[in-house]
């Protein structure tokens, strides 16, 4: 009965617009409970007093969002922070932990975030975890930071190396998901998988970019720098997959409305076109002198 009753009390529970609720009864529960104290015909609500109606007719009005966290009704904690000081605490997104790996180097990860990865045989395994066990193969795909970079300089053989990394367990959302831990979203993947193998500080992406553009400047004619200034603010904004091979044709299509004749007008043969866009790439991924 007790249950029974904390069922019909949850249908009692008001809100703006809420005039009455239904119980459907399969099994006349109601017989088997009777409580003569507890039952009986429901008392009538007053009229609102606003229309003086019952029920109300009052039009229902839609609450506003707040204007500082957009919900309604407003989800604003009361408090600042007492460490930093923000009624919207910005301490988690800083707070990291450390993880020290097998080469002795500490790495810095989020440990606020909540991520989840997962081994092979389908068992979730922590941030920390994943790091390890990414640490531990890269070693099968290249052997020290400059043949890392020789690799990811030129777009096939990053290719066949994030294909493997793939195979391995360590695909494209698992390696976008270690950039947020590592707080790399901005960087390239190169970043992270340099980070991770060597304890290399991160470059954001604009960084590479704006490294890249006195060497372009100073090997490509004008047209060229134009076009490769074009390819660099796409992988600003998207990532490093915007350089890869297959991407070539898509990008100069964008550049050039849909007339590859006049790309080729202005950068020469495709084959030329091919090398430009190839060559220009291992200035982004030059060791800074």
């Amino acid at each position: 009965m007790i249950e029974f009753k904390q069922i019909i009390g949850r249908g009692t529970r008001l809100y703006d617009g809420k005039d009455y609720f239904t119980i459907y009864d399969f099994v006349k529960a109601y017989h088997h409970f009777s409580d003569p104290e507890w039952d009986g015909e429901p008392l009538e609500p007053n009229p609102c007093s606003k229309c003086s109606q019952n029920p109300c007719v009052c039009e229902p009005t839609t609450p506003q969002p707040c204007a500082t966290c957009c919900n309604s009704p407003c989800s604003c904690p009361k408090e600042p922070c007492p460490d930093c000081g923000q009624f919207r605490c910005v301490c988690n997104r800083k707070k990291k932990a450390t993880v020290k790996l097998a080469d002795g180097k500490a790495r810095s990860i989020q440990h606020m975030m909540v991520t989840s990865f997962w081994h092979p045989d389908g068992t979730p395994m922590s941030a920390q975890q994943f790091m390890e066990q990414l640490f531990g193969k890269l070693p099968e795909f290249f052997k020290d930071e400059s043949e890392l970079r020789a690799i990811w300089s030129v777009p096939d053989t990053r290719a066949k190396l994030l294909d493997g990394l793939s195979e391995k367990g360590f695909g494209n959302a698992q390696m976008a998901e270690m950039q947020r831990i590592i707080d790399a979203e901005k960087s390239d993947l190169f970043d992270v998988l340099a980070y991770v193998a060597y304890a290399l500080p991160t470059k954001t992406r604009e960084e590479r970019a704006n490294q890249a553009r006195l060497e372009i400047n100073a090997n490509f004619n004008a047209k060229q720098q134009a076009f490769l200034d074009f390819v660099l603010a796409h992988y600003v904004t998207e990532g490093v997959h915007e350089l890869a091979t297959e991407k070539l044709t898509p990008l100069l299509r964008l550049k050039y409305n849909n007339s590859i004749a006049d790309a080729v007008s202005d950068l020469g043969h495709p084959n030329e076109i091919g090398k430009v866009f190839a060559d220009f790439q291992h200035y982004l991924y030059e060791e800074a002198a």
